[in-house]
């Protein structure tokens, strides 16, 4: 009985933190156009690669950059933003609520409170230039082949 007393005094003041309510990792998707471009994810805790389109996961506290390349095509870097949407606020202000400073001090770490932006990540890669032509060299003129005797 004392153990389930004390499992519920610990417990009680993240029951409205984010980390609890939203978990501490999302899911980000990449797609691109053309799709089968190669997403490369860095900020993650192990460097992933997709192929568009795809879904990786990260954690909501992780500085995450999408690079997305194609052969042919220019490569795209998109940095992406860390911002805490209604649904983090709202788990946030229930470590407040709920007198949860343990569970404000884990969302701070965790990052549980965060949404990655923009989340999907959407790209239209460009066609790489043509390369100019270069000039053509002038052939130096055709001299007429020596008489036959």
């Amino acid at each position: 009985m004392m153990r389930l007393v004390l499992a519920a005094a610990i417990a009680l003041p993240c029951v409205g933190c984010a980390s609890v309510t939203r978990g501490t990792t999302e899911n980000i998707s990449i797609s691109s156009t053309p799709a089968g471009a190669t997403a490369e994810i860095s900020g993650l805790d192990v460097p992933t690669a997709c192929v568009t389109p795809c879904v990786v996961q990260a954690k909501r506290s992780a500085d995450i950059t999408v690079t997305v390349n194609k052969e042919g095509y220019e490569p795209q870097i998109i940095p992406l933003t860390k911002e805490v949407p209604a649904t983090g606020a709202a788990g946030f202000a229930g470590n407040v609520l709920l007198g949860g400073v343990v569970g404000m001090g884990v969302d701070a770490v965790t990052g549980a409170a965060l949404d990655h932006k923009p989340n999907p990540v959407i790209v239209t890669l460009q066609p790489l230039s043509p390369a100019q032509p270069r000039p053509a060299k002038p052939r130096p003129p055709r001299r007429p082949p020596p008489p036959q005797s």
